[in-house]
């Protein structure tokens, strides 16, 4: 006898859980049981097949009209990604509350596989309710299966969190936070380190990503606040699950009010307080994340493609408006690998057009023209650069759709060291009233002129921020006009002025030989520019640097080098360190022949002495030496970290870490990132060696018979310590590629 169920876990997929129990005592001879029992083991296998096929999925809401009686329009805007064919499986219903009815739209292939590796898509879905009641309500569904992964996650479940009470200060619903994944996120192992996720919200709430069941990731921290995942360890090859729900708070007192005029009060998110924080809505955000195989170098645009300018950075804003053409210009870069597409994560109805430019770079237009139902809509896109190896970095964007463009005025901007300065021409915005704009932060001031209206930040402070763009460093503000909080009206036009400086990320400024690398330049967003010179000196006074036309620089064997690093800032009070250096043979500081001079702040080498300097300098000797194996030259690179000055807690204070159990959390915004700057090539000298019997005896070298016992005896024994030395270096030093060192 055998048994079976069958569950509807979807709208259109049904899945059959099967529980069977067969005892057979003769043999089943009729050809049509057999056939139809083929049949039915094959069905239960595509439908169990079709069961393992969720891979994410993120909601979005927002209110639409308010009608006379207090009957509230909200529009949900649902994608959910998969394995083909792409049927949807998630069917919401209303768990609690009043919900209304719920009407469907049907759904929309967003985005696909171009690979033919995996099969995957996404579709996009909307859903509108008329709510009667202002009670929170919950939409939910659950089913089964995620694809198959690591942790081996079955069952999925989201959660929607709706309150349609008025806002007291936008006098009006509360719009959900916004927020989306690409389909598919794929990292080589080796280089997992952040994954920044878009934690966007309308209504200019904090946002905070919450994670009931990360704990099944040992190896991963998450920052609520700012909703990025980090490392802090290797993670299994495969797929990894996390299912996100993601919470607003206002970030000040406000009250939600009912039709009938009753308030409660609402309160920002305080961890610590003893304060009632109770979150605004909740959305789901779940999604996979494909962990490959290592790659060679982790270095973006090599084995990973990194994006270019003029892509949009990481939760850039950008305005649309409707029936008007919006256009997005990805690009990226891949030295190693030639990308084939960008995988992208955005309205249905949105297209992409490739095109191959020179030297590894691939360009993509995406063309959305937003329709008169995405009005008012905060629209999240997200997209990555993909290699059949591997995909760049993910950046996400929101774009706002109005009714009619913004206005934006006709602007310089300067860009300088540490500030960014801009002028605004009034001739280009006649009709504005300048006492209604203001920067991002509010609280620095715009002044002007009969010409131009004039603003100035600096890098760090006024609402800056500061991206990664893969190429520069992006240091970007804007100037928008304001409303009266308490006016539900307004007669000014909407302004809205961006604007940004870029700065390359490390910069050579030397002009001597190729290989000569003394000046680096960098940019960050708390030290702005700031730079580093690698010198070789003639002394120990450090006074004299070597002359770059002798670079590539020739050495003897157990000559001492004299090598200084400085860093150079307009800060007053900064300190170096320098972390590590490492030799290698060639121009490539990931190079598998490498030997550690200096490692975690601690000296390796015994021939190394440190010179006393200032907090900026780092000078030190170092006897010459080279690789064995036929190399000639040697090049040194050394990772630096600049720190606020007296920072306790920064890298900079701990200092040599020779055991990993010293590390202690650091406050990474007293300090720069890690930067590597190298040196060299360094070249052996070559010499004739010839013997003083040599040259005194016209080339005849004459050996005594004593001699000549000594010198067989002297050979044979060195022949032996070789060979000890030798098996011992094999036994003992299989890890240790100190061994490919020589210094005589």
């Amino acid at each position: 006898m055998c048994l079976f169920s069958a569950g509807r876990t979807s709208p259109t997929v049904v899945h059959v859980v099967i529980c069977v129990y067969c005892i057979t005592h003769s043999v089943i001879s009729s050809n049509t049981m057999a056939h139809a029992g083929l049949l039915l083991l094959i069905s239960l296998t595509i439908s169990v097949g079709q069961a393992f096929s969720f891979y994410g999925g993120s909601m979005t809401f927002m209110p639409g009209n308010r009608y006379p009686g207090g009957e509230v329009e909200m529009h949900f805007y649902y994608r959910e990604s998969g394995k083909l064919p792409c049927d949807p499986q998630v069917a919401w219903v209303c768990d609690s509350g009043d919900c209304g009815i719920l009407t469907f739209s049907e759904p929309e292939v967003t985005e696909q596989d171009h690979s033919g590796q995996i099969n995957w898509c996404q579709y996009e879905r909307h859903m509108t309710t008329n709510v009667t009641g202002d009670e929170p309500f919950t939409l939910s569904d659950s089913g089964c299966c995620w694809a198959n992964n690591v942790h081996d996650v079955r069952e999925w479940t989201l959660h929607s969190l709706v309150d349609t009470r008025q806002r007291s200060d936008t006098q009006t619903a509360n719009k959900s936070p916004v927020s989306a994944t690409i389909p598919n996120i794929r990292v080589p192992q080796n280089c997992f380190q952040h994954l920044h996720l878009l934690a966007h919200d309308p209504d200019g709430d904090n946002v905070r990503c919450k994670c009931p069941f990360c704990h099944q990731h040992p190896n991963i921290n998450l920052d609520e606040d700012s909703c990025t995942l980090s490392s802090n360890g290797t993670l299994d090859l495969g797929l990894h699950v996390f299912e996100f729900t993601m919470e607003d708070y206002p970030v000040s007192n406000i009250t939600l009010t009912k039709e009938n005029g009753i308030s409660s009060v609402r309160n920002p998110y305080n961890q610590t307080a003893n304060i009632d924080s109770t979150a605004l809505s909740q959305v789901p955000l779940q999604f996979g994340v494909e962990i490959l195989t290592p790659v060679h170098s982790c270095v973006p645009g090599v084995n990973r493609p990194s994006l270019l300018t003029p892509t949009p950075l990481h939760g850039d804003v950008q305005h649309a408006a409707v029936g008007s053409v919006h256009i997005i210009t990805l690009r990226a870069q891949s030295s190693g690998n030639s990308i084939f597409d960008f995988q992208v994560s955005g309205p249905w109805n949105m297209s992409k057009s490739l095109r191959n430019a020179s030297q590894g770079v691939t360009e993509a237009m995406l063309t959305w023209t937003p329709q008169e139902s995405d009005l008012h809509h905060h629209v999240p896109v997200c997209f990555t650069a993909e290699t059949l190896q591997s995909q760049s970095e993910m950046r996400c964007i929101v774009i706002i759709v109005a009714k009619s463009r913004v206005l934006s005025g006709e602007a310089e901007v300067f860009c300088e060291d540490n500030s960014i300065s801009i002028a605004i021409s009034k001739a280009s915005m006649k009709g504005i009233d300048q006492n209604w704009l203001q920067l991002r932060d509010p609280t620095c001031s715009l002044t002007s002129n009969e010409t131009h209206i004039l603003g100035m930040v600096s890098l760090d402070t006024c609402g800056t921020t500061v991206e990664d763009s893969g190429d520069f460093m992006v240091f970007k503000n804007e100037i928008n006009s304001f409303e009266n909080p308490n006016e539900v009206i307004t007669r000014h036009n909407q302004v809205k002025i961006g604007f940004s400086c870029q700065y390359p990320k490390v910069a050579s400024v030397s002009n001597h030989y190729i290989n000569k690398k003394s000046d680096f330049i960098f940019t960050e967003s708390r030290f702005g520019t700031f730079s580093y010179s690698f010198d070789i000196f003639t002394d120990n006074n450090f006074s004299s640097p070597v002359d770059p036309s002798l670079y590539p620089l020739e050495i003897n064997l157990m000559d001492v080098l004299y090598m200084g690093i400085a860093a150079h800032s307009a800060l007053p009070e900064v300190q170096l360190f320098v972390e590590s250096c490492r030799a290698t043979p060639d121009d490539n500081p990931y190079s598998a022949l490498s030997y550690d001079i200096i490692k975690e702040g601690c000296i390796l080498d015994g021939t190394v002495e440190v010179y006393h300097s200032d907090a900026r300098t780092y000078d030190f000797g170092i006897q010459a030496f080279k690789f064995t194996g036929g190399y000639n030259e040697v090049y040194i690179t050394c990772s630096v970290i600049l720190c606020v000055e007296g920072s306790s807690n920064s890298r900079c204070a701990q200092g040599c870490l020779r055991e990993p159990a010293r590390k202690r959390r650091r406050d990474v915004s007293k300090e720069t990132d890690r930067h590597h700057i190298t040196q060299g090539p360094f070249r052996v000298a070559r010499h004739t060696q010839h013997s003083a019997a040599e040259s005194e005896n016209g080339g005849s070298l004459h050996i005594s018979a004593g001699t000549a016992v000594f010198s067989g005896l002297f050979i044979v024994s060195i022949v032996v310590l070789v060979g000890l030395w030798v098996y011992n270096s094999k036994k003992t030093r299989a890890t240790d590629r100190m061994y490919l060192m020589s210094n005589f």
